[in-house]
């Protein structure tokens, strides 16, 4: 009997007691808190990073595509101090056809001739302010020879940056010539004649000042005089079809040969515009208000814009809501 293997003793067979286990699963479930309080803090680090760099690339473009306009404004490409020759038909019903609003702002309570305001998507955000700018587009055109009485011009080049229906800019150092043109590209001339068109012109002679009769003032530009696209457009805060606000700009499209002021949803999340203007002479910026009542657009030479703008990260704020921000900057005019 004393070969016989003892049995295994009581004591060996211990597992963990309950204290045990309860220590161990509370230092698990502190280590699992610690583990995702880290996981959160980063991923709410990383929307809020995206949430600014979403901010700061809206307002670069914002601020980029409306300097560019705003520097436009007015130019005719020749430094001719504003002797506008102006023969369409609705040089004074249409704000784009009219030259002298080269530059013209309106107040958020100021009703803006381009845009309507309302809910739907793309009309303007009651309460935001508004601008309309007149100017040229960038071109390299120009006239070979000019025959008043056929309203022809010749031009350097065949091209693809005019065609029937637009409306142009011709200038040299005397004056610049608005009108609307049909283009032939077999012999590379534009012709400017009344009677066809829409609006069409009123008169076929481009000297200034504009005489609205069929042969009216009676002038021809010469060799190397500048010829480029009208650029007229309106830069408003507009409902998008999202349901929020954006940047949109109105811009003049030749729709079928007819020039069509066209809406365009340019910036996102642009949710207000406030500008004020800067007049020669003047010490300081006034509001849109203040010079109609001094009658001087013709003088104003620098645009101070403020946008505010926020985040499409919807918790990225500390308050956990979009992060919103306001930027500001003054920009010249190059013409004055």
């Amino acid at each position: 009997m004393s070969g016989r293997p003892r049995p295994a003793s009581a004591t060996g067979e211990r597992g963990f007691s309950l204290i045990e286990l309860m220590i161990a699963l509370a230092l698990g479930l502190i280590v699992v808190l610690a583990a995702s309080a880290v996981f959160l803090s980063n991923k709410q680090s990383y929307r809020t990073n995206l949430a600014l760099g979403q901010v700061q690339e809206n307002s670069r473009i914002a601020y980029e595509l409306l300097a560019r306009d705003i520097r436009q404004a007015g130019l005719t490409g020749c430094g001719n101090s504003g002797r506008i020759a102006n023969v369409l038909n609705n040089q004074t019903t249409d704000w784009w056809a009219n030259f002298g609003n080269a530059i013209r702002g309106y107040e958020g309570d100021q009703d803006d001739p381009a845009v309507t305001e309302g809910g739907a998507s793309a009309q303007r955000v009651v309460g935001t302010d508004s601008l309309q700018l007149i100017g040229v587009t960038d071109s390299g055109l120009s006239v070979v020879s000019h025959h008043y009485q056929a309203a022809e011009l010749k031009i350097n080049e065949t091209t693809t940056e005019v065609a029937d229906g637009d409306v142009v800019v011709v200038c040299d150092p005397d004056h610049a010539a608005i009108m609307q043109i049909q283009y032939n590209s077999s012999n590379v001339t534009v012709r400017h004649n009344t009677g066809t068109g829409s609006p069409g012109n009123c008169s076929k002679g481009l000297g200034f000042p504009t005489l609205c009769t069929t042969l009216g003032s009676e002038y021809e530009f010469g060799r190397n005089s500048q010829i480029a696209r009208l650029n007229a457009v309106d830069w408003y805060i507009g409902n998008n079809p999202l349901g929020g606000r954006s940047l949109y700009r109105i811009a003049v499209v030749n729709s079928a040969g007819v020039p069509t002021p066209t809406a365009q949803e340019m910036v996102r999340n642009v949710t207000d515009m406030q500008l004020t203007y800067h007049v020669a002479g003047a010490s300081d910026f006034v509001t849109a208000a203040a010079v109609t009542t001094a009658g001087s657009w013709g003088s104003t030479n620098a645009v101070r814009l403020t946008l505010t703008l926020r985040s499409s990260e919807q918790m990225a704020g500390t308050d956990t809501q979009p992060i919103v921000r306001q930027v500001s900057f003054p920009v010249n005019l190059r013409n004055r």
